[in-house]
């Protein structure tokens, strides 16, 4: 399905996963444990709109589907 909304939400969920990978690398190279407190927060905070992306995707592609549904019984 080539929808532009949809193709945003999974760049945006891609970055998402980038930032994740380097917050692991920093997180293992460091020692101090206040800067791991922080990056783990940071982790939490990407986890957090990478779910609420996945959720607006679903809710999007249920849409579209519905939409779809509906021109094809017309």
């Amino acid at each position: 399905m080539d929808d532009p909304y949809l193709n945003e939400l999974r760049d945006n969920f891609q970055g998402y996963s980038n930032q994740l990978k380097k917050l692991k690398k920093k997180l293992l190279k460091t020692s101090s444990s206040e800067a791991q407190a922080k990056i783990i927060k940071q982790i939490d905070s990407i986890a957090n709109k990478m779910e609420n992306n996945q959720k607006q995707s679903v809710k999007v592609i249920k849409s579209r589907i519905k939409e779809r549904k509906a021109k094809s019984k017309k």
